[in-house]
């Protein structure tokens, strides 16, 4: 996942899903709202005094969602990231950001832009593939992972992608190569028989306009591989999300998966508004009327944090908006994005100190977030998502 911000790019969710699977989310809202059993941190969520039955009901509330794996401690979206994940602790592995090769393939990186996440760059037989194109209306230079085949790309090793504020992680580039959705979905199972607890994954589509314009449609090869492997059903344990409505919508129509639509700044627009001429807002889409219409088709959202609690001129955190409530009201969960222990992600009145590389008070931005009832978070530290969780639902 992504956001808009000068860290992480464009995430887009959207969903397509009809009752009974917007249902399937019921438990865990309630569970978010106070209907929560507290067990050292693995509370589950109920609905109606019934035990939770299976699917996201299943999973802890507030769930703990581990952002491109722990790139808090390892370098995005590779196997390194993901399993070091679930050791920490993480309900769900956001695995991965979904972008096609030229031939087809599915692979997980946080961009299609793949400089300053691979060693690139140190090959001299791709120096002629560095190009400049407008992706979603920015320019962006660099190496494109639609211009390689999977083989070539294979070739490359990941790297941290923000070493300025984690030096620490810049030991392991050049560690693992770049995962391909299907081995991740075979991952999924394996960890799953080893673990002896179901491995759950959240992959996410990446500019899905720009790539269909790019005759790399990713819905149909996204839903082929989870048919294929036999994920694509209400209660498989694959969350799919999207920064362009119109790609849950697909979705929707090809998968029975949950699906949530991914929410940036309140003034953005989802790229496939501004291709239809819709003129719409993120603002638009998070008012009654446009939660409603959400949960027409998707089961959740996925909120930078800034829509649930908007921060003042100097970073500081405010009040709660009414995003929480609007959304239990109409059936969708909200995973909001991203929590990351370093002091500059952090607001203002958490930090400590002013080194790039420095923690702040992090399980006070936690206890501040999760007082909002929200349903669960995306972090890159899934260590300590999970000890602020147990602090505050036994707390």
């Amino acid at each position: 996942m992504g956001s808009q911000d000068a860290w992480e790019p464009n995430e887009r969710r959207t969903t397509g899903g009809t009752t009974g699977r917007r249902a399937l989310l019921g438990a865990a809202v309630l569970g978010a709202t106070g209907s929560v059993l507290g067990l050292a941190g693995t509370a589950r969520a109920t609905e109606a005094g019934r035990p939770a039955r299976g699917g996201l009901q299943s999973l802890p509330v507030p769930t703990i969602i581990g952002h491109r794996g722990a790139s808090g401690y390892r370098p995005e979206h590779t196997f390194g990231s993901y399993e070091l994940a679930l050791d920490l602790g993480a309900d769900i592995v956001e695995a991965g950001d979904l972008v096609p090769t030229r031939d087809g393939h599915l692979i997980c990186r946080h961009e299609p832009e793949i400089g300053g996440t691979t060693d690139v760059a140190d090959h001299k037989e791709f120096a002629d593939r560095r190009t400049t194109k407008v992706l979603d209306g920015v320019s962006t230079t660099g190496w494109f992972t639609e211009d390689f085949t999977l083989a070539e790309l294979k070739t490359l090793r990941a790297i941290e992608r923000i070493p300025a504020n984690r030096p620490h992680n810049t030991l392991y580039n050049g560690r693992w190569e770049i995962p391909t959705f299907e081995e991740v979905l075979r991952w999924q199972d394996e960890q799953t028989r080893k673990r002896g607890k179901q491995v759950w994954i959240y992959p996410e589509t990446k500019h899905p306009t720009y790539f269909r314009k790019l005759g790399l449609g990713l819905e149909e090869r996204l839903a082929k591989l989870l048919h294929k492997h036999g994920k694509d059903r209400k209660h498989s344990p694959v969350i799919l999300q999207s920064f362009e409505p119109s790609s849950i919508q697909r979705l929707n129509k090809l998968v029975d998966n949950p699906l949530v639509v991914l929410l940036s700044a309140a003034n953005t627009r989802p790229w496939d508004f501004v291709e239809a001429g819709d003129p719409r807002t993120v603002a638009d889409l998070i008012t009654r009327a446009g939660l409603r219409e959400i949960a027409g088709y998707a089961q959740g959202i996925g909120p930078t944090l800034d829509l649930v609690i908007p921060k003042d001129a100097s970073g500081n955190l405010t009040t709660p908006t009414t995003l929480v409530k609007d959304a239990h009201a109409v059936g969708l969960v909200l995973h909001p994005y991203t929590m990351r222990n370093e002091n500059p992600f952090l607001p203002a009145n958490f930090r400590k100190g002013t080194d790039a590389d420095a923690y702040g008070d992090v399980f006070g931005a936690f206890r501040t977030y999760f007082a909002t009832g929200i349903d669960g978070v995306f972090t890159d530290n899934a260590d300590t998502g999970v000890l602020a969780r147990e602090d505050f639902v036994n707390g």
